[in-house]
């Protein structure tokens, strides 16, 4: 009797020193394999009016990355090197207020996450974690000495096409762990479910606790070879209005050859699909439905 009333009053204690679950902010960037960098520069810079705040080289001084921002806690990375019939997607990264906290937290649950959280080459501090289909997911926080925030309200002017990474998409194997990593672990909800079709699940949005941004599952029931995938790993950028973005894109055409069609999406958004020189999609949307009532989530079951 008196270890179990040990125990009794022990486990309060245990409970109050499990790590919690730390805030996640938003979508921090998407970062991608590009083969021809200077393409790349020239069609998120130029033609979709980016600016590029800062690179880092190698020993060697050749380019290792890029940096294309968005605003001033979203960025584009782009890696220099894709070589042919490799995937396009290098890693996605989400944004916390406190990264050690978040490894501690990871750690408790199960997540394998390093020893120490260090700081990256742009003095944030970040550490990475692998999700249920093997994508490198990135934690980062931003820091007062770090690049990020030395540059902040620099480097976004008039010329940018949009002013939000509204969510990113990767592909999805196994929906019911993938809820779980993001969902019960890191505290993501769903948002919406769509589906190209009444008989299968096509896409679950995933919204992030503390903020507005999310990620797309875009499910499969085979996974698509490695350099068929730029469609499904894809960018969503907010604009208020799709056919002023368009004709602002229009008079940069002679960055851009490929068609640009504005249609209406199964989420009943106005939205245009974009082509980056690799073919990863670049999609623009607006933010609410053509008549403002939310489009319905489909019941249909998932692939696998």
């Amino acid at each position: 009797m008196r270890k179990l009333i040990a125990l009794l009053a022990l486990t309060p204690l245990l409970i109050a020193q499990e790590p919690k679950r730390p805030r996640v902010l938003g979508v921090a960037h998407i970062a991608l394999f590009v083969s021809d960098i200077e393409k790349s520069r020239a069609f998120y810079k130029d033609f979709l009016g980016f600016g590029e705040p800062f690179k880092l080289d190698k020993p060697d001084g050749s380019l290792s990355l890029t940096f294309i921002k968005v605003n001033d806690r979203q960025y584009i990375e782009l890696f220099p090197g894709l070589q042919p019939g490799a995937d396009r997607l290098n890693h996605i990264s989400i944004q916390t207020d406190d990264a050690e906290a978040m490894r501690a937290y990871l750690g408790s649950r199960g997540v394998k996450v390093p020893a120490t959280v260090p700081k990256g080459r742009i003095k944030n501090s970040n550490f990475n974690v692998k999700d249920p289909d093997g994508h490198t997911v990135e934690i980062v926080q931003y820091e007062p000495d770090g690049w990020s925030l030395r540059e902040k309200g620099k480097f976004m002017t008039s010329a940018r096409i949009s002013e939000r990474m509204l969510h990113l998409g990767i592909l999805v194997g196994d929906l019911n762990a993938s809820r779980k990593f993001y969902g019960d672990i890191l505290g993501f909800h769903e948002i919406w479910r769509g589906s190209r079709d009444s008989a299968v699940l096509s896409w679950t949005n995933m919204q992030v606790p503390d903020g507005e941004d999310y990620i797309e599952f875009m499910l499969y029931k085979d996974l698509p070879e490695p350099d068929k995938r730029g469609t499904a790993h894809h960018i969503c950028l907010m604009t208020p209005d799709i056919a002023q973005a368009k004709a602002k894109l229009e008079t940069r055409s002679g960055l851009y050859t490929k068609p640009m069609e504005i249609r209406t999406g199964t989420n009943r958004k106005r939205q245009m699909n974009l082509y980056d020189p690799d073919g990863t999609r670049v999609e623009l949307m607006e933010p609410v439905t053509v008549d403002g009532k939310p489009a319905p989530s489909s019941n249909a079951a998932p692939p696998r």
